[in-house]
């Protein structure tokens, strides 16, 4: 399934939702579901900076694909970065620096959130991209 396919299934599940505090839960559940991140990734290395809550985010490379693991302290974080692992995890570096985010734009989940929660979404998008950069090939 294509980067685009994944992002579209997402907004079909949260559009089921006709209530912005459904969709949250549903979002909060998302984050429940994510794997566990490695206690070795809990260091500040990890931690996404500028987010209000403590946000980890580990990425593994096996060659050809990179594997997101993350984890937050907050269920409502933990949600918002459990969507950019589902869409982004198990693509290849290219496919992840080149992936269009604004999925998230269009989920309406930003219209309710506090404006540093907001940008805490951006941050966790530039940073998959930049973990994704360190695995791409020199052109």
């Amino acid at each position: 399934m294509s980067i685009a396919e994944k992002q579209e299934q997402l907004l079909e599940e949260l559009a089921l939702f006709q209530d912005w505090t459904e969709r949250y839960e549903y979002v909060i559940g998302l984050g429940k579901k994510l794997a566990p991140i490695s206690e070795a990734a809990r260091t500040s290395e990890h931690l996404i900076k500028g987010c209000q809550s403590q946000v980890w985010l580990d990425a593994s490379y096996d060659g050809k694909t990179i594997h997101f693991t993350a984890d937050s302290d907050s269920l409502i974080t933990k949600g918002m970065i459990a969507l950019f692992v589902r869409v982004l995890d198990g693509e290849t570096p290219d496919v992840v620096l080149t992936a269009d985010m604004d999925f998230i734009d269009r989920s309406g989940l930003k219209e309710h959130l506090a404006p540093t929660r907001a940008n805490a979404l951006n941050l966790m998008a530039i940073q998959m991209k930049q973990r994704a950069l360190a695995f791409s090939s020199p052109s």
